[in-house]
Formats: C-alpha cells, sequence, structure tokens
C-alpha cells in the first residue's frame, strides 16, 4: 500500500510538469507588423470577357440599398436552365416594390443585356454629398437609379433626382456617380 502511495504521488508530479514542457516555440525568424494600414477605397473596374462566348454581369457595386442588392443577387443565382432553347431571345424579368431588373439572353443562353431601375432607394454617400455640396439649401424629394449594361461594359449608371426648395422650386437632376458630374434635366 506504501508503495501505491509513492506511486500515485510521482504520477501527480509528473503529470503536473508536464504542461511546463509543452510550451510553443518561437519562431527562429521574428515577423514585423506593419501598425499603420489604411484604407483606401478603389475605383470600380470593368473586366472584360475572356471568350466571346463567356456571359458575365456585373452588379452595381457600392449601392447602399437592400433592394438593389436583393434583385442583382437573384439574378447572379438565377438558373436559366434549357428554358431558352428554341427562342432567339429569352427575356428574364425580377421585380421587387416597384422595382425591376430585365436580364436579355440569346440563343445560346448567354447573358447580353441586363436593364435595371430602382425608384426611390437609399441613395450612396457620394452622390448626396455632391447634391448637397452644389444645391445646399434643396431637399432631395424623389430618385431613381438607372443601370445598364451590354455584354459585360456598363453603358449607364446614373440617378436621376428630383430637389425641391421651400417655395415649390424644382429641379431634376441627373447624377453620374462615378464620374461626380450632375446634369439639370
Amino acid at each position: 500500500m506504501k508503495n501505491n502511495i509513492i506511486l500515485i504521488a510521482i504520477l501527480i508530479l509528473i503529470s503536473s510538469s508536464l504542461p511546463v514542457f509543452s510550451q510553443v516555440k518561437k519562431p527562429e525568424k521574428e515577423i514585423k507588423r506593419n501598425d499603420s494600414l489604411k484604407l483606401i477605397i478603389l475605383p470600380e473596374i470593368v473586366i472584360k470577357s475572356a471568350r466571346k462566348d463567356f456571359s458575365h454581369y456585373l452588379p452595381s457595386y457600392n449601392n447602399p440599398d437592400n433592394t438593389v442588392a436583393k434583385i442583382e443577387e437573384k439574378l447572379i443565382s438565377y438558373d436559366l436552365g434549357k428554358d431558352y432553347e428554341g427562342y432567339e431571345e429569352y427575356l428574364v424579368v425580377m421585380e421587387l416594390n416597384d422595382n425591376t431588373l430585365a436580364a436579355t439572353y440569346n440563343s445560346d443562353g448567354k447573358l447580353v443585356r441586363v436593364v435595371e431601375e430602382y425608384k426611390n432607394v437609399k441613395l450612396p454617400a457620394n452622390v448626396i454629398y455632391m447634391v448637397y455640396k452644389n444645391y445646399p439649401d434643396w431637399k432631395i424629394v424623389k430618385d431613381k437609379f438607372l443601370y445598364t449594361q451590354e455584354k459585360g461594359d456598363v453603358i449607364k449608371k446614373q440617378y436621376n433626382i428630383k430637389i425641391k426648395k421651400e417655395k415649390d422650386q424644382v429641379i431634376n437632376l441627373i447624377v453620374y456617380p462615378s464620374e461626380n458630374i450632375i446634369k439639370k434635366q
């Protein structure tokens, strides 16, 4: 019995000293960290197709509205299947709360054209800034976002905005967010 107690005591000592020897080794070369990280917003890019028959869709990035994102996600995840067979062109229309996205596919099932129209969406910060910078005493009353692309090239990306001043003065503006241009309509 005395031997069993000694054996148990030795096992307890060995098991309690094992975690001391299982420490993590430091790497041989120490990696230096750069603590001066900066956030850089990159400009939008357009990626051309690698082949003629490659169809792709470029969603309107940097749009803060959830409705726009939901409809664009539906198009991206849409499975055309074999529905297009036998037609010269095949049109797919997606709608959500008076907002529409129409996609046209050719006879091979490749995406040819996408036309999107969204009403009263949440405007991006740069668009709001451009409007209020140029028209400080005005209020945004209505807006419409138009986005069109053909064969992967963005043809139109603009906001049609109606602004109003106190005495029922109304101006219709066209805002191109990528070029930072405002035009009166």
